[in-house]
């Protein structure tokens, strides 16, 4: 299975804030870790450095097979992390149902490059933080594979 790459990890670290106690992420989500959504049955204990990582981990997985599944373009791995980052953060359903992923699957790359700014709205009102996050993304999305 193909994994994230460096860059990409990192932006998701650089944007995902590690909380080892459980919070509310400002949208009525109990969060805890690096943005790992609990469900309502979760304890709301303290976690390790080591259990937020596994978490992350595994939500990074669910991400990376969510876009192996709906992205048939050949992606480089910028691409891909880009896209993981994306559906890590909005959930891997609506990324691969998405504008973005059809215009990528036809071929049409720098379209679905422009939908990436779309991504910035929590209960239809806009974030800068997310437009801050959807930037970077966009940015990363668009390097070569070499760089």
């Amino acid at each position: 299975m193909r994994r994230i790459n460096e860059r990409g990890l990192r932006l998701i670290e650089s944007f995902e804030t590690l909380q080892l106690t459980p919070y509310d992420d400002g949208y009525g989500l109990r969060t805890v870790g690096w943005g790992h959504r609990m469900q309502p049955t979760d304890p709301s204990c303290a976690i390790s450095r080591d259990e937020a990582d596994a978490l992350l981990y595994y939500d990074l997985r669910i991400a990376e097979e969510g876009i192996a599944a709906s992205v048939a373009y050949p992606l480089n791995d910028n691409q891909f992390a880009a896209l993981v980052s994306l559906a890590f953060n909005c959930g891997v359903r609506a990324i691969g149902n998405s504008t973005l992923v059809r215009m990528l699957n036809a071929g049409n790359v720098e379209g679905a490059a422009q939908r990436f700014p779309r991504w910035n709205k929590v209960g239809g009102v806009e974030s800068r933080g997310l437009t801050r996050r959807r930037a970077a993304e966009q940015a990363l999305f668009r390097l070569p594979p070499t760089a």
